[in-house]
């Protein structure tokens, strides 16, 4: 399988990264283990997480995904085999923080919950605005020279702060944002695509897209209210995806999905994959029937009208 790399960390990834936030919340310790031995026995292997996964579940702490994660390393032997990427910037209980003694102690925590001697990718995952981003980034960079990271991305970041801060890389010799993590998907394609995607392609900087699916809005399995209220949990979210627009996009993914023989789940990811920058498009499954249906559109190589009855479809 060819792999993508990862901005200029010398880092290379299969084409999908699984997201380990279903980990310790919609899938237990059990279906997790099965669910990274399917993944990782198909050839992907850059799994995607957080400190704060899954904080939001009654009874959870934050930390739950990465314990599962490294305790699946653990066992498996395939520590080698995967790039593990993390977040940290989160709430966990003292609020969305950058500075550099709480991104040290940040990373020992989850070092220690994924039982392992380095993270692969370090993200920051959401920016407190007010710490000076070379103060963040030398954090990262000592974090590096101890050998506990490998490179670093940014998520959730405003365009002027990824900029200052790649900038502060430049002039200071600090170490440098290799990926942006935004919310992309053929719904949600404005925010990315008019900002951001024209800074990662300036900046080489490689895409790891979330919300691939629109909060599963994109599988198909939303297309009216009484959808919805199958699934409450998801099921509010996608609903704000239920209009006009939406529902062009369903019936476009339908129609190229019937000639490919696949799902709309297949044809989403297959199409964030014809788009300039992503390098891997973050998708869940929580059971190992979802994730085989998730790699086969992934597989799937969409020709040029193909991609013009989804873009045609998902404009506005």
């Amino acid at each position: 399988m060819e792999k993508r790399k990862l901005g200029n960390s010398g880092l290379e990834a299969a084409p999908f990264a699984f997201g380990g936030n279903v980990f310790g919340w919609s899938a237990n310790e059990t279906v997790s283990f099965q669910l990274l031995d399917a993944f990782t026995s198909n050839g992907f292997n850059l799994i995607d997480t957080a400190d704060v996964y899954s904080r939001w579940v009654t009874g959870n702490k934050g930390g739950e995904s990465e314990t599962i994660i490294g305790k699946w390393l653990k066992q498996s032997g395939k520590r080698h085999e995967v790039l593990v990427a993390t977040k940290a910037g989160g709430d966990m209980g003292e609020g969305v923080n950058n500075t550099k003694a709480y991104i040290i102690k940040a990373a020992d925590a989850s070092l220690q919950r994924l039982q392992t001697d380095y993270i692969d990718l370090y993200q920051t995952h959401f920016d407190d605005g007010k710490t000076p981003v070379e103060e963040t980034l030398d954090a990262y960079a000592t974090l590096i020279k101890a050998g506990k990271v490998r490179a670093i991305g940014a998520s959730n970041m405003s365009t002027d702060r990824l900029i200052a801060s790649l900038k502060a890389s430049e002039q200071q010799g600090l170490p440098r944002y290799e990926t942006y993590q935004p919310e992309y998907n053929l719904y949600d394609r404005a925010g990315f695509e008019k900002t951001y995607m024209p800074l990662c392609e300036q900046y080489g900087l490689s895409v790891i897209s979330y919300y691939s699916l629109a909060s599963g809005f994109l599988s198909g399995k939303y297309r009216n209210e009484a959808d919805i209220e199958k699934s409450k949990a998801r099921g509010r979210t996608a609903l704000s995806y239920l209009n006009e627009r939406g529902l062009r996009i369903l019936a476009a993914l339908d129609q190229v999905a019937a000639r490919y023989h696949s799902t709309p789940a297949g044809v989403s990811l297959a199409w964030l994959l014809t788009r300039p920058t992503v390098a891997a498009p973050i998708a869940s499954a929580t059971s190992v029937a979802q994730l085989q249906d998730i790699i086969k559109g992934i597989q799937l190589q969409l020709d040029t009208d193909a991609v013009h009855v989804l873009n045609e479809a998902s404009q506005g």
